[in-house]
């Protein structure tokens, strides 16, 4: 089966149902390794995404306090650093986890210190991204993730098995850059939630529970398929030591938006026991989502989940929805539009305008001027 994976791989083909996120690909002095087939003869790969603070300094909160506490107004957009805080940093010289002096660039960001390009490196000097080759783990060469590890510490990075392409029913395997803003939004903001019960609808590979995991005391990370919750249950033991620092738990469980109830079959891998889903609706303050509204119908049964779940909640909670508006030409309009995005704007509308007497949703937009960190392509569609 591996022979077979490999031969594939060297001449890949994409069906027109085929769905390729191009997160992967936006992962500078990264290889990516074939780990094994899933269930359904996919490729998993393992891939490694930097983190740009050490895991010690986002749990004790050195630098990002520092940006945050008590003077967000007076941050400026695209990513820049308060002047106060700059000097700050540079006062300080505080050492990364490599043992570098965080420097600043001109515009306030963080300069990512990284190993010296290669010839091939610069030849592709004028191209817009790195380029990098997936390399297929063979048998007998399992060895060469000791290189990965000696290349990355435990506290940097994120590490998160993935497919590559998929159909469209499975593309929560895949990883996508709506996660990756959430996880900074988390990061920015982590001691709002610090010590909360969170919920994540549709958690795929699971790297935004994970994030959270790392700040909040317990997070439900929730998806529909065996194979999935499999592939994300794998992804949360591979970044236990993340979460260790602040006791944070992170349970994997199955939640079917076209259902009206907690799955409690104990038969049934990845179901609820009475005592999680009361744990949850005594407790949970927080319920987050990123990149699932791709699917009309799908996004009808999210926000009738969403509505169900609130309305059993205890107390009152936030909800953060992240997402990439993907635009396409489409023959019907004879023109660019984007029309899953649109059904989510006027579905969430209609969820603010409701008025059934108990429940009030309050919709606000988020700034995207929080740093980034996380190494992926933030583009202004997010």
């Amino acid at each position: 089966m591996v022979d077979l994976a490999e031969k594939e791989m060297d001449n890949p083909t994409f069906r027109s149902d085929t769905v390729l996120s191009d997160v992967h690909l936006h992962c500078p002095s990264k290889r990516h390794f074939m780990v094994r087939l899933n269930a359904v003869g996919q490729p998993v790969f393992l891939s490694y995404f930097k983190l740009l603070w050490s895991t010690e300094d986002l749990a004790s909160g050195k630098h990002v306090r520092e940006i945050t506490t008590g003077r967000e107004d007076q941050c400026r957009s695209g990513d820049e650093l308060c002047d106060k805080d700059r000097s700050n940093v540079e006062e300080e010289g505080e050492l990364n986890s490599e043992g570098v002096e965080a420097l600043l660039d001109d515009d306030g960001d963080l300069e990512v210190v990284r190993r010296p390009r290669s010839a091939s490196d610069l030849q592709a000097e004028d191209l817009l991204r790195d380029i990098v080759c997936p390399v297929i783990l063979m048998k007998g060469k399992e060895d060469a993730f000791e290189d990965e590890e000696q290349e990355c510490t435990c506290n940097d990075v994120v590490k998160i098995e993935h497919t590559m392409a998929t159909p469209l029913e499975d593309v929560g395997k895949q990883v996508w850059r709506a996660a990756f803003l959430l996880a900074d939004h988390i990061l920015f903001k982590r001691d709002t939630f610090r010590g909360c019960s969170v919920l994540e609808l549709g958690g795929g590979t699971g790297i935004a529970s994970i994030i959270m995991g790392t700040v909040a005391k317990r997070v439900y990370c929730t998806d529909v398929g065996e194979d999935l919750l499999a592939m994300c249950e794998q992804n949360v033991a591979l970044n236990k030591q993340l979460m260790e620092p602040g006791g944070g738990e992170i349970k994997v469980k199955e939640l079917d938006w076209l259902k009206d109830e907690f799955c409690t079959d104990p038969e049934a891998p990845y179901s609820w026991s009475e005592e999680e889903i009361a744990d949850l609706l005594d407790h949970c303050s927080v319920i987050m989502a990123a990149d699932v509204f791709y699917d009309d119908d799908l996004t009808d049964a999210l926000f009738r989940t969403l509505y169900r779940i609130t309305h059993n909640l205890r107390n009152s909670c936030t909800v953060y929805l992240a997402l990439e508006k993907r635009l396409n030409f489409t023959l019907r309009h004879m023109d660019i539009t984007c029309e899953a995005y649109s059904h989510f704007r006027n579905t969430l509308n209609d969820l603010e305008n409701l008025q059934d007497g108990k429940m009030k949703y309050t919709v606000e937009p988020i700034k995207l001027d929080f740093c980034q960190f996380l190494v992926y392509e933030r583009i202004e569609q997010l």
